[in-house]
């Protein structure tokens, strides 16, 4: 495993981001693992995030021209992803995220940043997904606004559990919108890198959570 992601899978630890114990997702399903990305709150925190971002960016994906955060976590994540991009890789890459509700004046519209224009290859940029609705929701929003080119979709974890069906949410995603789909890490890695591992001191997974975790795998697992 590259040393980035194991950083990263180190570093959500340290910023509380992603913790065990015993949890329940948006959409109702228990869990031993869960992953708050809004727990990220300081500078330094969200400098080094876009540093993840952008090298997973870098391995996953050829040339994009925009960066688009879905409101409202995704915000924050295209912004530090595009300044890691150009300081880090010197690549300058645009950005743009839409509001919740449609502005009335001024400017107007729902899309603040780059404007998209026809054939932008956009990379939609997420925390996490489980079941894609956030992506399905975003998708008509870019194609409203120009004939773009759906560049893909980068999240940090992917959980590796099932979307709507009985594929991977992710790899729904892929098929439905014929776009590439990665992460900066996924539930396998984060499990073989932490297991029986001590982070400053202690074990964060160990036997009996890991055990909880490949239970939870069973049942909604890909």
């Amino acid at each position: 495993m590259e040393t980035y992601k194991e950083n990263f899978i180190a570093f959500m630890v340290e910023c509380g981001v992603l913790t065990f114990g015993d949890f329940t997702t948006k959409s109702g399903r228990r869990t031993p693992f869960f992953i708050n990305t809004g727990n990220y709150k300081t500078g330094a925190q969200m400098s080094r995030l876009g540093g993840f971002y952008a090298a997973a960016i870098k391995d996953n994906f050829g040339d994009v021209d925009v960066l688009f955060g879905p409101a409202y976590k995704g915000i924050p994540l295209v912004v530090t992803a595009s300044i890691a991009l150009a300081d880090r890789h010197d690549t300058n890459v645009a950005f743009c995220f839409n509001r919740k509700e449609v502005k009335d004046h001024g400017e107007g519209g729902s899309l603040v940043g780059k404007k998209l224009v026809d054939n932008d290859r956009v990379l939609i940029v997420e925390d996490v997904t489980t079941a894609g609705t956030s992506i399905r929701e975003t998708v008509p929003v870019l194609q409203h606004a120009a004939k773009v080119k759906l560049a893909g979709l980068i999240v940090s974890v992917d959980r590796m559990e099932r979307g709507t069906g009985e594929k991977g949410a992710l790899q729904e995603i892929q098929d439905s919108f014929g776009m590439k789909t990665a992460s900066i890490v996924n539930l396998e890695e984060i499990v073989g890198y932490l297991h029986n591992r001590k982070l400053n001191g202690t074990i964060i997974l160990d036997d009996d959570i890991k055990g909880r975790i490949d239970e939870y795998k069973a049942q909604y697992g890909c």
